[in-house]
């Protein structure tokens, strides 16, 4: 099948660049000229965790051209619909789209290509972009460690979600999950607090972890996020083979202390990374919090439920989208 990554950025190089090692055809596309024609001149150099250099196929979206059968969309969510729309030439008329972003995507793509062609992934993984073809892996290379959690929006394709399955099995372990929504709020739980968190502090989530103030902020965005599912029968799914909603979720003072000291252990794994959203505003760009962090906020107005820490996250995250906050822990103070 002919197969592309759409917004090949820091997880789109890394992922590209292992699909690529074991011998299969994958195009990575991204916008950011100078990134391309390193990954064109020198090939995807992966460093940090693991290090290798892979040749790659690699291409500007104007360099596109003839069709394909599956996309797997890693761009920011901040234009999903003109995405979609934009790539919808360049695609076969049972193509699927595999939307591997942050928060709860599949509504807004599938609103442009149809239940039955839209598929999610949700990545518990990290990565870092340094440039001219060259991305950073931050998460332990296990397959415990990097994981793949795919679910069926519609009545999808089961040749193409096979193979997309594969490809993904080459770099990680993939979770089939029939509850994706579940699987969705496993994600983005975490994403909310350390993502979250990282943006307000400009820390990593090891440093989130670290710091007591940051790290009981992190725990009650979780909680809320349990909340807001349990009043809405939500299911929220285990993560990398951990039932987050038993860890996390409680209701006594002893339970929030085990909860709280769980943290670090739960996220040392994934302690080098640094929020997207985070590198977005470092890189004086707009970043995708309300994907994130305000749909926590959403649905929280949807079931009738407060949500105050996430909507302060957001809230401070604007701020700084602004210049009127940087991030540091210095925001911490906002909470009180």
């Amino acid at each position: 099948m002919r197969v592309a990554i759409y917004g090949a950025g820091a997880m789109g190089t890394v992922l590209g660049a292992y699909i690529s090692k074991e011998g299969y055809q994958i195009d990575l596309i991204n916008h950011n000229r100078q990134h391309i024609e390193g990954l064109k001149t020198n090939g995807a150099k992966i460093i940090g965790k693991i290090e290798f250099v892979q040749p790659v196929n690699a291409l500007l979206p104007k360099e596109m051209t003839g069709k394909y059968d599956v996309i797997l969309l890693m761009t920011k969510q901040l234009n999903n619909k003109k995405i979609i729309k934009g790539l919808l030439p360049f695609l076969n008329d049972d193509a699927v789209i595999c939307t591997m972003q942050n928060g709860l995507p599949e509504l807004s793509v599938s609103e442009v290509i149809g239940k039955d062609r839209t598929i999610g992934c949700a990545m518990s993984w990290g990565a870092n972009m340094h440039g001219d073809g060259v991305a950073e892996l931050t998460s332990e290379p296990t397959k415990e460690s990097i994981t793949f959690s795919i679910g069926k929006f519609g009545n999808n394709d089961q040749i193409k979600f096979d193979y997309i399955v594969k490809l993904l099995s080459l770099m990680g372990t993939v979770i089939i999950e029939d509850n994706f929504i579940g699987a969705r709020w496993a994600k983005l739980l975490v994403n909310a607090a350390f993502s979250g968190m990282s943006v307000v502090t400009g820390a990593t989530f090891g440093e989130v972890c670290k710091n007591k103030k940051s790290r009981r902020l992190a725990q009650v965005v979780m909680k809320e996020c349990i909340e807001v599912c349990k009043k809405d029968n939500i299911k929220i799914e285990p993560i990398q083979g951990k039932d987050i909603v038993k860890l996390m979720d409680y209701n006594s003072k002893f339970k929030r202390w085990i909860s709280f000291n769980l943290i670090p252990i739960a996220m040392k794994k994934h302690k080098n990374i640094k929020s997207s959203m985070l590198r977005d505003l470092e890189r004086n760009r707009n970043c995708e919090i309300e994907a994130i962090n305000g749909v926590v906020c959403k649905f929280g107005d949807k079931v009738d439920l407060e949500t105050p820490i996430n909507d302060k996250i957001v809230e401070i995250t604007h701020k700084i989208e602004k210049k009127l906050l940087k991030s540091s822990f210095d925001n911490l103070r906002l909470f009180d």
